[in-house]
């Protein structure tokens, strides 16, 4: 049989690719089987991805496609605190801001690697053992299932750091939440979302508890996690705490570990429920559903590249800037709109204005 990986016996370095145990119902390693891992690492910078983090999530999925005893890609982070949050602001802010040609070029390894997720000749599995925000909650939403420990959270921010979540967000979001609660989310980077609360969305397939407190499993006890309706007829299971409650959950997580066992566990039980299925029959299964996602994906995707690469010449020009030079990490939006709203000239002038100390 041929080999048909583009790069043949490539050494990756910038993400793990890892063939693990595929069980069969009784538990049991299925000799001459796996799941194909690919671990974005890159755990100091919260598992965000540089562009030959892209190059190689690309080349990953491809090996996987090509895979013949892989039943499943299961695509994670490295660690407990993230799956991926997004591009290398840091990359962004020292080789892209300003330079709209260059980010274009890596808008398309970006789009690519998008793609190369919904392509895949395998079942994706997203295990979201942390945050997945901004482009990290794009490339989770291209998988096929998400499985979340409890202590993850879900969100889009673009907005407010200068940029617009047109790399996946904007397709993929309204067929999982409808369009008000995507349009919420991807305008208005408010807060993210809770396991809890993108579970009762729809945006997850499941989720496990990740904390253990006293040797005990504990919801996240930073959310409400009980299943009511409050005086004015909200749902608030999945909403954050507040006042006293907060600060005895932020005690109880500071008192628990971290233990992602029992996400592990759930990411084998899908993989071996897929495993318990004629391959070619999932296989177009899968690829008929992506099709509500491919639809929006390939309408859309070059019209986002170019927008997003003029954006670098203007707000995205001051928005990564502002991020990567701490403080707020957020431009001075009322000065900014202010002297827009005057005739300013976006160039360096604005630039400056726009990254200065915030209005009173």
């Amino acid at each position: 049989m041929y080999d048909h990986d583009l790069v043949p016996g490539l050494d990756f370095k910038h993400v793990r690719v890892e063939r693990r145990p595929v069980l069969s119902p009784k538990g049991e390693p299925c000799p001459g089987l796996h799941n194909l891992w690919i671990v974005l690492d890159n755990e100091a910078e919260m598992n965000s991805y540089t562009t030959d983090t892209i190059k190689e999530v690309i080349l990953a999925f491809r090996h996987a496609s090509n895979d013949r005893a892989a039943v499943c890609v299961v695509f994670t982070g490295a660690g407990s605190r993230a799956f991926c949050s997004g591009g290398n602001t840091r990359e962004y802010a020292t080789r892209y801001a300003g330079h709209p040609d260059e980010y274009r070029r890596y808008m398309r390894l970006f789009n690519d690697m998008v793609s190369a997720i919904l392509e895949c000749d395998k079942p994706v599995i997203n295990r979201a053992n942390g945050l997945r925000v901004g482009g990290g909650q794009e490339i989770g939403t291209a998988c096929d299932f998400t499985i979340a420990q409890d202590l993850a959270r879900f969100g889009q921010v673009g907005p407010k750091h200068g940029s617009a979540p047109i790399g996946g967000a904007t397709d993929f979001l309204p067929l999982y939440l409808g369009i008000e609660a995507a349009m919420l989310m991807c305008t208005t980077a408010s807060g993210l979302w809770s396991a809890h609360k993108a579970m009762r969305c729809g945006l997850l397939t499941e989720i496990v508890p990740a904390l253990r407190v006293d040797g005990e499993w504990v919801p996240n006890p930073m959310v409400e996690t009980s299943r009511w309706i409050d005086e004015r007829g909200q749902i608030v299971y999945g909403e954050p705490l507040t006042g006293a409650a907060l600060a005895e959950g932020k005690a109880k997580l500071q008192r628990g570990t971290i233990d992602l066992s029992e996400l592990d566990r759930a990411v084998d039980r899908l993989a071996t429920r897929l495993l318990m299925t004629f391959p070619d029959c999932t296989t177009k299964t899968i690829e008929s559903l992506r099709k509500f996602k491919l639809m929006h994906w390939d309408k859309n995707r070059e019209d986002a590249r170019a927008w997003l690469s003029l954006n670098m010449m203007t707000e995205a020009k001051a928005g990564f800037r502002a991020f990567e030079g701490g403080g707020s990490r957020e431009v001075d939006f009322i000065t900014m709109r202010r002297k827009l709203a005057e005739g300013e000239v976006w160039g360096e002038a604005a630039f400056e204005a726009a990254i200065a100390p915030k209005s009173k």
